[in-house]
């Protein structure tokens, strides 16, 4: 009897550790997801502005490429970070351990 009840209460506790980090996983992606909307209003503004900037001056060269060009790399990896799925697999982990243990 002692040993069900050792067995239920190591159960619960691992059940509950298990969801607090769940629990933490959830929120560090909502941060991340959020971090990367406001990057992405940041993005769209601002370039907005800067083609209206350069439609009211004339419209010569489309010289706001630049800027959207090279925000739009750094926006294209921000997604990346933020919507890959999976996390490194086990496999991968060792590796790593091993690398760093020979190296270090």
């Amino acid at each position: 009897m002692a040993k069900e009840v050792s067995t239920l209460n190591e159960t619960k506790e691992t059940t509950g550790r298990d969801e607090r980090t769940v629990r933490e996983q959830a929120l560090e992606r909502i941060e991340k997801k959020q971090e990367f909307h406001a990057h992405l209003l940041a993005y769209v503004l601002v370039n907005a502005m800067l083609v209206g900037i350069w439609a009211v001056t004339g419209a010569g060269f489309f010289w706001p490429v630049f800027p959207l060009l090279g925000w739009g790399i750094g926006i294209g990896f921000h997604a990346w970070d933020t919507y890959r799925v999976g996390e490194p697999s086990e496999a991968q982990i060792e590796r790593e351990v091993r690398r760093l243990q020979r190296s270090g």
